[in-house]
């Protein structure tokens, strides 16, 4: 039995199991991710897409995922790969690509405005090796790296792949610990500390989507603008008052459909609490 220390988890996981994520597996007695490799989704994406808004506003990137998830979000909108019955099985059914061949495709759609290649759509860091081996070749290549991820996942992995991340937009889902640990069966202070060091390795985005009576009030939005606001460089100079924050409405689906998609007003006056901490704050899905 091998513990991975991926994330928050620790997963101890025998010989021939997976931990949690479906992923990390143990084989030959070390960890391995059991996704290296294997792609399950491929698309050149405008970068606002991401969401990123204030980095290369106006380009494209080849947007990759692969399979299996470390939360549990019950409105996944990529439950399919992430940790639906059908995620299970993509560790047999996925293609597979090496970071060489990666890293050519992304070069070839330069001509379509790609300036790279951003890891998403599942939670790219249970596989990070893969990543790891990727980003080297594309920044050889001089392109751009960028992370979409729920920065639930310790700083020994961060501090791996921080040469070649150039950008990351980071779900900050909530800011009660009930909500991450019940709700979402996260870490919030593994995600605080994730953020807090993330800013001052590349460009950094925020994403909290808004779910009806869980994260919607102006208390809550009050204070994840302010702690965003109150971080700091390497040098210790306060920076985030100009890191993006994007408030997202939630709409129903997977395992929560037991309410109503949030009220579009609701955005646009939490956007207003936000704006009192940040300069740039941006609505999605209204």
């Amino acid at each position: 039995m091998e513990k991975c220390d991926v994330c928050f988890r620790h997963c101890q996981i025998e010989e021939g199991k997976t931990g949690f994520c479906g992923v990390r597996g143990c084989r030959d007695g070390k960890v391995i991710p059991l996704n290296y490799g294997k792609i399950t989704s491929l698309a050149l994406d405008p970068i606002e897409k991401k969401p990123l808004r204030r980095f290369f506003p106006g380009s494209m990137i080849l947007s990759a995922g692969s399979y299996g998830c470390n939360l549990r979000c019950p409105f996944c909108q990529n439950a399919e790969i992430s940790w639906s019955e059908r995620a299970k099985r993509f560790a047999y059914e996925a293609d597979e690509l090496s970071p060489e061949e990666l890293a050519k495709i992304a070069g070839s759609c330069r001509d379509k405005g790609n300036i790279g290649l951003a890891f998403t759509y599942n939670e790219p860091l249970i596989g990070y090796e893969f990543i790891l081996d990727t980003a080297k070749l594309v920044h050889e290549a001089g392109m751009k790296n960028v992370l979409v991820t729920n920065g639930c996942t310790t700083l020994c992995v961060l501090e791996k792949l921080a040469p070649f991340i150039d950008a990351m937009n980071i779900d900050l889902k909530g800011f009660t610990d009930r909500y991450y640990r019940d709700v979402l069966g996260g870490d919030l202070e593994m995600v605080k500390d994730f953020i807090r060091e993330s800013v001052r390795i590349c460009h950094v985005e925020c994403t909290t989507l808004i779910v009806p009576g869980e994260n919607d009030s102006e208390e809550e939005m009050e204070e994840i603008s302010s702690f965003i606001a109150s971080l700091t460089d390497e040098t210790g100079r306060r920076i985030g008052k100009e890191i993006p924050l994007h408030i997202s409405r939630f709409f129903p689906q997977f395992h929560m459909r037991d309410r109503q998609a949030t009220d579009v007003a609701l955005i646009y006056r939490l956007k207003e609490v936000a704006e009192k901490n940040l300069t740039y704050v941006y609505t999605g899905n209204c």
